[in-house]
Protein backbone atom coordinates (compact mmCIF):
# COMPACT_ATOMS: atom_id res chain seq x y z
CA UNK A 1 0.00 0.00 0.00
CA UNK A 2 1.39 3.67 -1.19
CA UNK A 3 2.34 6.10 1.72
CA UNK A 4 -0.44 8.42 0.63
CA UNK A 5 -3.13 5.60 0.72
CA UNK A 6 -2.08 4.86 4.29
CA UNK A 7 -1.99 8.95 5.38
CA UNK A 8 -5.95 8.77 3.72
CA UNK A 9 -6.93 5.39 5.55
CA UNK A 10 -5.52 6.39 8.85
CA UNK A 11 -7.33 10.16 8.47
CA UNK A 12 -10.59 8.37 7.62
CA UNK A 13 -10.51 5.67 10.55
CA UNK A 14 -10.44 9.50 12.59
CA UNK A 15 -12.73 10.43 10.93
CA UNK A 16 -15.01 7.62 11.03
CA UNK A 17 -14.66 7.93 15.12
CA UNK A 18 -15.74 11.09 15.71
CA UNK A 19 -16.63 13.06 12.97
CA UNK A 20 -13.70 15.12 12.51
CA UNK A 21 -10.42 14.60 12.61
CA UNK A 22 -7.88 16.90 14.29
CA UNK A 23 -3.83 16.64 13.49
CA UNK A 24 -0.62 17.84 14.01
CA UNK A 25 0.88 17.78 10.43
CA UNK A 26 4.59 16.96 11.96
CA UNK A 27 3.35 14.72 14.61
CA UNK A 28 1.98 12.29 11.54
CA UNK A 29 4.42 12.77 9.68
CA UNK A 30 6.96 11.49 12.72
CA UNK A 31 4.89 8.94 12.89
CA UNK A 32 4.54 7.99 9.15
CA UNK A 33 8.37 8.32 8.98
CA UNK A 34 7.30 11.24 6.04
CA UNK A 35 8.34 14.13 5.40
CA UNK A 36 5.23 17.11 6.28
CA UNK A 37 4.50 18.15 2.76
CA UNK A 38 3.68 14.60 2.06
CA UNK A 39 0.82 15.32 4.34
CA UNK A 40 -0.23 18.48 2.80
CA UNK A 41 -0.66 16.02 -0.68
CA UNK A 42 -2.89 14.02 1.01
CA UNK A 43 -4.85 16.94 2.30
CA UNK A 44 -4.98 18.74 -0.49
CA UNK A 45 -5.62 16.00 -2.98
CA UNK A 46 -7.89 13.43 -0.76
CA UNK A 47 -10.02 15.90 1.40
CA UNK A 48 -11.30 18.89 -0.93
CA UNK A 49 -14.29 20.57 -0.52
CA UNK A 50 -15.20 18.69 -4.17
CA UNK A 51 -15.10 15.21 -2.35
CA UNK A 52 -16.98 16.99 0.74
CA UNK A 53 -14.79 18.08 3.30
CA UNK A 54 -13.58 21.38 5.15
CA UNK A 55 -10.25 21.73 6.25
CA UNK A 56 -9.16 24.31 8.42
CA UNK A 57 -5.77 24.88 9.19
CA UNK A 58 -4.07 26.76 12.13
CA UNK A 59 -0.66 27.93 11.89
CA UNK A 60 1.99 28.21 14.75
CA UNK A 61 2.88 25.98 17.48
CA UNK A 62 -0.03 25.08 18.58
CA UNK A 63 -1.17 24.57 15.04
CA UNK A 64 -3.35 22.17 13.88
CA UNK A 65 -5.45 21.00 11.20
CA UNK A 66 -9.00 20.08 11.13
CA UNK A 67 -10.60 17.75 8.64
CA UNK A 68 -14.60 17.90 8.81
CA UNK A 69 -16.55 15.51 6.61
CA UNK A 70 -19.47 17.70 5.56
CA UNK A 71 -22.97 15.41 6.48
CA UNK A 72 -25.80 16.64 4.64
CA UNK A 73 -28.80 16.13 3.07
CA UNK A 74 -28.86 15.80 -1.03
CA UNK A 75 -29.97 19.47 -1.59
CA UNK A 76 -27.84 20.76 0.44
CA UNK A 77 -24.91 18.49 -0.74
CA UNK A 78 -25.82 19.87 -4.09
CA UNK A 79 -25.85 23.26 -3.26
CA UNK A 80 -22.59 22.59 -1.40
CA UNK A 81 -20.92 21.36 -4.52
CA UNK A 82 -22.89 24.24 -7.03
CA UNK A 83 -21.06 26.73 -4.96
CA UNK A 84 -17.41 25.12 -5.08
CA UNK A 85 -17.42 25.33 -8.48
CA UNK A 86 -15.97 28.37 -9.57
CA UNK A 87 -16.01 30.19 -13.31
CA UNK A 88 -14.14 27.01 -14.80
CA UNK A 89 -14.29 23.21 -14.33
CA UNK A 90 -11.33 20.97 -15.66
CA UNK A 91 -12.21 17.86 -16.50
CA UNK A 92 -10.20 15.53 -14.11
CA UNK A 93 -12.26 18.10 -11.38
CA UNK A 94 -15.12 17.49 -12.80
CA UNK A 95 -14.78 13.81 -13.23
CA UNK A 96 -13.92 13.88 -9.08
CA UNK A 97 -16.98 15.70 -8.39
CA UNK A 98 -19.23 13.34 -10.72
CA UNK A 99 -17.63 10.08 -8.90
CA UNK A 100 -18.02 11.59 -5.25
CA UNK A 101 -21.91 12.45 -6.30
CA UNK A 102 -22.11 8.92 -6.99
CA UNK A 103 -20.32 7.33 -4.02
CA UNK A 104 -22.18 9.43 -1.93
CA UNK A 105 -25.55 7.88 -3.52
CA UNK A 106 -26.81 11.33 -4.57
CA UNK A 107 -26.47 10.57 -7.70
CA UNK A 108 -27.12 7.08 -9.20
CA UNK A 109 -24.72 5.15 -12.45
CA UNK A 110 -27.23 6.58 -15.32
CA UNK A 111 -27.20 10.35 -14.17
CA UNK A 112 -23.06 10.12 -13.06
CA UNK A 113 -22.80 8.30 -17.24
CA UNK A 114 -25.15 11.05 -18.59
CA UNK A 115 -22.95 13.99 -16.65
CA UNK A 116 -19.50 12.36 -17.58
CA UNK A 117 -20.60 12.07 -21.29
CA UNK A 118 -22.37 15.95 -21.29
CA UNK A 119 -19.39 17.41 -19.56
CA UNK A 120 -16.70 15.06 -21.57
CA UNK A 121 -13.95 17.02 -23.84
CA UNK A 122 -15.76 14.83 -26.56
CA UNK A 123 -18.66 16.54 -25.98
CA UNK A 124 -17.13 19.95 -25.73
CA UNK A 125 -15.06 19.05 -29.05
CA UNK A 126 -16.90 22.06 -31.03
CA UNK A 127 -15.89 24.46 -28.16
CA UNK A 128 -12.20 26.01 -28.45
CA UNK A 129 -9.51 24.24 -25.41
CA UNK A 130 -9.59 27.37 -23.75
CA UNK A 131 -13.24 28.11 -23.71
CA UNK A 132 -14.12 24.65 -22.74
CA UNK A 133 -13.81 24.71 -19.02
CA UNK A 134 -15.84 28.06 -18.55
CA UNK A 135 -17.92 25.69 -20.74
CA UNK A 136 -18.21 22.64 -18.48
CA UNK A 137 -18.76 25.12 -15.20
CA UNK A 138 -21.79 26.63 -16.45
CA UNK A 139 -23.30 23.37 -17.82
CA UNK A 140 -22.18 21.41 -14.90
CA UNK A 141 -23.57 23.89 -12.27
CA UNK A 142 -27.28 24.09 -14.45
CA UNK A 143 -27.32 20.28 -14.45
CA UNK A 144 -26.87 19.72 -10.69
CA UNK A 145 -29.58 22.80 -9.82
CA UNK A 146 -31.63 20.96 -12.13
CA UNK A 147 -31.36 17.53 -9.59
CA UNK A 148 -32.02 19.78 -6.76
CA UNK A 149 -35.29 20.64 -8.04
CA UNK A 150 -36.76 16.46 -9.10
Amino acid sequence: MRLSDMLTEYIMEMLSESGDAEIKRNELANHFGCVPSQINYVLTSRFTPEQGYIVESRRGGGGYIRITRVNTDKSANLMHIVNSVGNTLDRMTCEVMINNLLGVGVVNEEVARLLASALSDRALSPIEPAGRDIVRASIFKNMILTLIGR
